[in-house]
């Protein structure tokens, strides 16, 4: 294929993606303006985090003096999905040189679904993974800075807008509940959010629910994982004898 051609069909492939993304990143522009964030800070921030939910959750942090500590701790564990994501595409990355820096940061769940839809040969496949992390990080950067401007310029009553944020979580939890094999992580999740919610109340319950969240699930992993090992060496000890 020629690199016109490379083009041409990494676009097609965004397509979906620039249509979803604009108009959630408009909304998160005009939410940034209302909180007092002209269009250039949406612009820096899509640049620096790129990752959409937490951009609009950031906001709300932006704005209420969260700690350093409390919006790191909330950005890894929100985005902490992102590290199963890439196991898939460790070796296409690698192969990639020093596009595999830009190939990490973009990595996103739309972006993930489009890759492992690809069925080229590897040259073809590495080329139309980064123009479409490109092309869709671009979309998301436009509609961000849109939005900003519009807020700016146009007499928005922008009461409730914030709800967006809101709608787009509960979209991607039912998205996530949808295909998930399991549905005690989000049953627990909501368990542990409530608890803390009750305990630390409305402003500080985030981060223990996710601490308290992320810990029961990696203990549980930790016990699925260890059972059959001692298991395995149980049996050998039979075999043994």
């Amino acid at each position: 294929m020629s690199k016109k051609e490379i083009l041409k069909l990494s676009f097609l492939k965004s397509v979906p993606i620039l249509c979803s993304y604009v108009f959630v990143s408009m909304a998160y522009g005009m939410m940034m303006e209302e909180a007092g964030f002209h269009w250039y800070w949406s612009l820096f921030v899509s640049m620096t985090v790129y990752t959409g939910a937490f951009q609009f959750l950031l906001i709300t942090f932006l704005s209420s003096g969260a700690s350093v500590l409390t919006i790191a701790l909330t950005a890894f564990f929100m985005n902490s999905r992102q590290t199963f994501y890439s196991l898939t595409f460790v070796n296409d990355f690698k192969k990639m040189g020093k596009r595999l820096p830009y190939m990490i940061h973009t990595m996103t769940d739309e972006t993930y679904a489009i890759n492992c839809s690809l069925a080229l040969p590897e040259k073809e496949k590495e080329d139309v993974m980064f123009y479409v992390a490109f092309l869709s990080r671009c979309y998301w950067m436009a509609g961000a800075v849109l939005g900003g401007v519009l807020g700016q310029v146009l007499p928005f009553d922008f009461e409730g807008i914030d709800f967006c944020m809101t709608a787009l979580f509960v979209i991607i939890f039912l998205d996530q509940w949808e295909h998930a094999a399991s549905h005690r992580p989000a049953l627990l999740g909501i368990g542990a959010g409530i608890l803390c919610l009750l305990v630390f109340g409305a402003q500080n319950f985030m981060l223990p629910a996710l601490l308290l969240t992320s810990g029961i699930l990696f203990l549980g992993i930790w016990r699925q994982r260890s059972t059959p090992e001692t298991g395995k060496h149980s049996g050998d000890g039979e075999d043994k004898a």
